[in-house]
């Protein structure tokens, strides 16, 4: 069964942009890579899947139960996903504070906080980063802890726009290794990315959209035909 499913999903804008996508399903334990270019509809995409935009017509659904936009559903759910954005804002204190306010939130504290907040910033590779001043952070070193402030909170799906966009190789290097580990810990992730070759180093499921509207994707004969042809 699909972990999400979207079908005729469309949601507009005043500025006349209108996302449409007739079928979407999320499998658990999957990675998918949004592909496209600036204003095909990837954040419009990531927002919908967030339950944080509400379509004007069509219906999501979570496993087998319909969203419904309002009450307690609703902020269950949205729980159950998290998205972290390009430039993720970082509160004033230490990182630990960072990781610490989503899981209060939560009713998560004591040990348990303690563990997760470990736990998840020695998995991007900032063991020792706890009690480091979150405004002296480079912009690699803020999308690290943003990403680890998001695995803190154990979601079933992970939304990242363009979660290694302008950073050096090293830096991308550590966050596909930490993508990549997390369908076996089942997690589902959905990131955003103008890198051709991230779907290929990260085993993930190519979503390419243009025009607010779902492509088909090319097989990878088709792709190596047009790259000989090139």
């Amino acid at each position: 069964m699909a972990l999400m499913t979207l079908d005729e999903i469309e949601l507009g804008y005043p500025d006349g942009f209108n996302l449409h996508v007739e079928h979407l399903a999320l499998e658990p334990g999957r990675i998918y890579i949004l592909s496209g270019p600036n204003g095909a509809g990837k954040s419009t995409l990531l927002h919908t899947l967030a339950l944080l935009s509400r379509p004007r017509r069509g219906v999501i659904r979570f496993g087998e139960e319909a969203v419904t936009w309002g009450g307690s559903q609703l902020r269950r759910l949205r729980r159950r996903v998290t998205l972290v954005h390009q430039t993720p804002y970082l509160f004033s204190g230490s990182i630990q504070h960072n990781l610490a306010m989503g899981l209060s939130l939560r009713g998560i504290r004591g040990y348990e906080q303690r563990r997760r907040i470990e736990q998840s910033l020695t998995a991007v590779g900032l063991s020792d980063f706890a009690k480091r001043p979150a405004r002296e952070l480079s912009g690699g070193e803020t999308r690290r802890v943003a990403l680890a402030r998001a695995l803190a909170l154990y979601p079933d799906i992970l939304l990242l726009d363009e979660p290694t966009a302008n950073l050096d190789s090293a830096t991308i290097a550590t966050f596909e290794d930490v993508i990549q580990i997390l369908p076996a810990q089942g997690i589902t992730v959905v990131m955003s990315s103008h890198d051709p070759g991230q779907p290929r180093r990260l085993g993930g499921e190519l979503l390419r959209l243009g025009g607010g509207r779902l492509l088909p994707v090319r097989s990878r004969a088709e792709s190596a035909a047009l790259e000989v042809l090139r």
